[in-house]
Protein backbone atom coordinates (compact mmCIF):
# COMPACT_ATOMS: atom_id res chain seq x y z
CA UNK A 1 0.00 0.00 0.00
CA UNK A 2 1.36 3.50 -0.56
CA UNK A 3 1.74 5.69 2.51
CA UNK A 4 3.73 8.69 0.97
CA UNK A 5 2.40 11.78 0.30
CA UNK A 6 2.16 12.45 -3.14
CA UNK A 7 5.30 14.73 -4.79
CA UNK A 8 4.04 16.43 -7.75
CA UNK A 9 6.01 16.56 -11.00
CA UNK A 10 7.64 19.95 -9.95
CA UNK A 11 8.39 18.55 -6.72
CA UNK A 12 9.91 15.40 -8.09
CA UNK A 13 12.42 17.28 -10.40
CA UNK A 14 13.05 19.93 -7.68
CA UNK A 15 14.31 16.54 -5.77
CA UNK A 16 15.88 15.16 -8.64
CA UNK A 17 18.10 18.67 -9.26
CA UNK A 18 19.04 18.67 -5.24
CA UNK A 19 20.42 15.17 -5.82
CA UNK A 20 22.07 15.71 -8.92
CA UNK A 21 23.93 19.07 -7.53
CA UNK A 22 25.09 17.11 -4.64
CA UNK A 23 27.24 18.63 -1.63
CA UNK A 24 27.25 21.95 -2.91
CA UNK A 25 23.00 22.19 -2.58
CA UNK A 26 20.93 24.59 -4.39
CA UNK A 27 20.47 28.41 -3.77
CA UNK A 28 17.30 30.02 -1.94
CA UNK A 29 15.74 31.94 -4.52
CA UNK A 30 15.48 30.09 -7.23
CA UNK A 31 12.32 29.00 -9.68
CA UNK A 32 11.49 26.06 -7.84
CA UNK A 33 11.82 27.73 -4.42
CA UNK A 34 8.32 26.85 -3.64
CA UNK A 35 9.15 23.36 -4.14
CA UNK A 36 12.31 23.06 -2.20
CA UNK A 37 10.21 24.61 0.46
CA UNK A 38 7.71 22.15 0.56
CA UNK A 39 10.15 19.35 0.20
CA UNK A 40 11.84 20.43 3.44
CA UNK A 41 7.78 21.00 4.80
CA UNK A 42 7.80 17.11 4.32
CA UNK A 43 11.38 15.80 5.37
CA UNK A 44 13.00 15.26 2.44
CA UNK A 45 15.22 18.33 2.14
CA UNK A 46 16.37 20.88 4.15
CA UNK A 47 17.36 24.33 4.36
CA UNK A 48 21.38 24.87 5.45
CA UNK A 49 22.54 27.94 7.53
CA UNK A 50 24.25 29.24 4.43
CA UNK A 51 21.01 29.47 2.87
CA UNK A 52 21.35 26.36 0.32
CA UNK A 53 18.94 23.10 -0.11
CA UNK A 54 20.29 19.65 0.44
CA UNK A 55 18.23 16.54 -0.16
CA UNK A 56 17.92 14.78 3.75
CA UNK A 57 18.84 10.87 3.92
CA UNK A 58 15.06 10.26 3.52
CA UNK A 59 14.59 12.36 0.43
CA UNK A 60 17.64 10.45 -0.68
CA UNK A 61 15.85 7.14 -0.22
CA UNK A 62 12.64 8.89 -1.82
CA UNK A 63 14.74 9.51 -5.07
CA UNK A 64 16.00 6.38 -5.28
CA UNK A 65 13.07 4.47 -4.45
CA UNK A 66 10.35 6.47 -6.63
CA UNK A 67 12.64 9.24 -8.86
CA UNK A 68 15.45 7.06 -9.65
CA UNK A 69 14.17 3.73 -8.79
CA UNK A 70 18.13 1.72 -8.32
CA UNK A 71 18.94 -1.52 -6.53
CA UNK A 72 21.56 0.48 -4.28
CA UNK A 73 21.45 3.56 -2.90
CA UNK A 74 25.03 5.03 -3.28
CA UNK A 75 26.62 6.65 -0.07
CA UNK A 76 26.42 10.23 -0.08
CA UNK A 77 29.55 11.86 -0.55
CA UNK A 78 31.09 14.12 2.21
CA UNK A 79 31.31 18.12 1.29
CA UNK A 80 35.10 19.31 0.88
CA UNK A 81 36.75 20.52 4.57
Amino acid sequence: MWNQPYLETCCRSALHRLTLVGWPGRPDGLKDGPCLNRLAGMGLARLRPDGRYEATEAGLDRHATEIVPRTKRPARAASPA
